[in-house]
């Protein structure tokens, strides 16, 4: 078990009260309710899920289950939820919001939206996107289970993203296989090159990118009328495994289609797996190998061709 330091300790105490002050968990009313937060939290799961047990309500807020029992009392006392019997279990009732249940939700439901626009609209741009990414990290790290998987979008280049994508061949070569600054110095040739003989009738740079941020590239260049080549393939380590890769290449080959070329090559390396299965499964044959020495290691190139 991995040893956890004092401070690390106090600080995550400390953001357990500063976020609890700061929504006005520990206020009577929860968002000037009537409803404590544990009632609004079984009101939200009651409004949010197809009829529930009151065993699922349990299991899912981590709550006692007679404290439960006394709370869905207190509820249907005052008229906010029904019970019916389960048609499946006779030991069990399925639990639901009556009208008047379901009007307090909404009313709790439009307060919340209203609370959290107020704190973002005080923050920038730049600034709502970090708090939320920064609760996204939380979530992750805490829910022990695989996040659910978030959209993607594919664009072209625009203006400081070659220099992005230099940036970050640059520090994950060198950080997953070591490769020297030799390895940055050639990728940025390639980036120069094709910033400066750009033909967008005949080149292309598909770019991944998820709540702006960029997640990987891959580059189309021209070398003859009939041939193309694929560049500067890569994917962060974040996005991998999700299909980012392939969906790149794919544009490229797209593009080298409707452009005309009967051919796109690429050279890569063999320690490169995961590009190798990505071109491989797209219908590129490999039809050259040869040892070479560079970015400060003995490495074993490969040259790629896929006929259109």
């Amino acid at each position: 078990m991995t040893e956890v330091s004092a401070e690390r300790i106090a600080a995550v105490r400390r953001f357990g009260r500063f976020y609890t002050r700061h929504v006005g968990a520990l206020n009577e009313g929860l968002l000037q309710s009537t409803f404590p937060l544990t009632e609004a939290r079984v009101i939200y799961e009651l409004a949010n899920r197809q009829r529930p047990t009151a065993s699922d309500l349990a299991r899912e807020l981590r709550l006692d289950p007679g404290y439960l029992s006394r709370l869905l009392r207190n509820f249907r006392e005052r008229g906010l939820v029904e019970a019916t019997p389960s048609p499946t279990d006779a030991r069990q009732n399925l639990l639901g919001l009556t009208e008047q249940g379901r009007a307090a939700f909404e009313t709790l439901d439009r307060s919340s939206r209203d609370e959290v626009a107020r704190v973002l609209e005080s923050l920038s741009e730049a600034d709502q996107e970090r708090l939320v990414e920064a609760m996204r990290t939380i979530e992750t790290l805490l829910a022990n289970e695989p996040p659910p998987p978030r959209p993607y979008l594919l664009r072209p280049h625009r203006p400081g993203d070659i220099g992005w994508v230099v940036h970050r061949h640059a520090v994950l070569y060198a950080r997953e296989y070591g490769w020297d600054q030799s390895f940055e110095a050639m990728v940025a040739e390639i980036g120069a090159r094709f910033i400066r003989d750009f033909d967008a009738a005949r080149e292309c740079c598909w770019l991944a990118e998820r709540d702006g941020e960029i997640l990987g590239s891959a580059f189309l260049v021209r070398d003859d009328d009939a041939r193309a080549k694929l560049r500067l393939v890569y994917v962060e380590p974040e996005a991998r495994g999700a299909g980012v890769g392939t969906r790149l290449v794919e544009e490229c080959i797209r593009f080298a289609r409707a452009a005309g070329y009967r051919s796109v090559t690429l050279w890569t390396n063999d320690i490169l797996h995961a590009a190798r299965r990505v071109y491989e499964r797209l219908g590129f044959r490999l039809v050259e190998r040869e040892s070479h020495h560079s970015f400060g290691h003995d490495l074993v190139g490969e040259n790629w061709e896929l006929v259109l």
